[in-house]
């Protein structure tokens, strides 16, 4: 095999432009379900590293010993959590062993690999059950620091999120980021008040270093964001307006998961699912029944001029 893997001081992988014989070939693949080759003249399957048995005992092992091979690559654990999902395979234990120590190591993987690896992850119909398994190790915060792995807000997102998919609807990764660095949001917006704006781009801006969120998807975060004062608010005057924005279905639809676990937001979920599917006259029936504006002090918008930085988009669905 020729000489050209080149690894870091910790066994990362940095290069690796490697070629050899089919044996060989097959001892570098990560899994050794992935590692069987046909011969179409034998009508054959060639099995070099054991991958027809753990087919059968629907086990998902790495090819070699497991720490080197996840030293070699981190981002090998994340694949290891998905494919188990996916083909219902009971994941290696000497892989689970090393979860934590190697979810440390993401940090040296390009931020941009990792927002690919978010999308299979969790936009790919599984997300519930990956998440639920990453919420317990330090996966979770390795990619999404400043999320909180346990909140029902999360949880109900990656479940709405799979219904979606299985059952044809649209989705885009902008909501599931709007969901993960919520929190995040309203603390910098406590924090900083009046200062919306602010509180939005240094929560997208701190999450770049460690899954780097493409401009269109950070803004559909920050604009469903925007929604949520203006949906619960409720102002006679503006209801036309908000119902009218091009955020309104999604700023709607993280309202209602929301009142999943924050019952005072109910009422207003229900107000405005009504709402949607009045005929006119009800509409301005529920309109006029609502509390009009109290006069409020006019918040000086604080602007900043900073711009995100850009990433190169990734493929994903809209």
């Amino acid at each position: 095999m020729s000489d050209n893997v080149v690894h870091d001081q910790q066994g990362m992988i940095l290069r690796d432009n490697a070629f050899g014989t089919l044996q060989e070939d097959a001892f570098r693949r990560d899994f050794s379900v992935n590692a069987l080759y046909y011969d179409p003249n034998t009508n054959e399957i060639i099995d070099y590293v054991g991958g027809l048995k753990d087919i059968e005992e629907k086990r998902l092992r790495f090819i070699g010993e497991t720490k080197v091979r996840l030293a070699e690559d981190p981002v090998r654990v994340l694949r290891a959590l998905r494919f188990g999902e996916k083909l219902g395979f009971t994941v290696d234990k000497k892989i689970l062993a090393l979860v934590d120590d190697t979810a440390k190591r993401l940090d040296a993987v390009p931020p941009a690999r990792l927002f690919d690896e978010f999308l299979k992850l969790f936009l790919n119909g599984y997300g519930e059950k990956i998440w639920r398994k990453m919420r317990d190790t330090q996966l979770a915060g390795a990619l999404f620091p400043s999320c909180n792995p346990q909140s029902p807000l999360v949880l109900a997102a990656m479940r709405n999120t799979d219904e979606r998919i299985k059952g044809g609807a649209s989705i885009t990764p902008g909501f599931l980021v709007a969901v993960l660095l919520w929190e995040d949001f309203c603390a910098r917006r406590n924090e900083w008040q009046p200062g919306d704006e602010d509180a939005a781009f240094m929560a997208l801006k701190e999450q770049q270093s460690f899954v780097a969120v493409p401009r269109r998807f950070g803004s559909f975060a920050r604009e469903v964001w925007m929604t949520q004062d203006r949906l619960i608010n409720r102002s006679p005057k503006s209801i036309d307006r908000v119902s009218a924005h091009k955020r309104f279905r999604a700023g709607y639809d993280f309202l209602c998961l929301r009142a999943e676990s924050e019952p005072a937001l109910q009422e207003c979920a229900d107000w405005w699912t009504n709402y949607q599917t009045a005929n006119p006259e009800l509409k301005l029936e529920m309109i006029q029944t609502l509390p009009r504006d109290a006069k409020k002090k006019r918040r000086k918008k604080r602007t900043n001029k900073t711009k995100l930085p850009e990433n190169s988009e990734q493929p994903a669905q809209d």
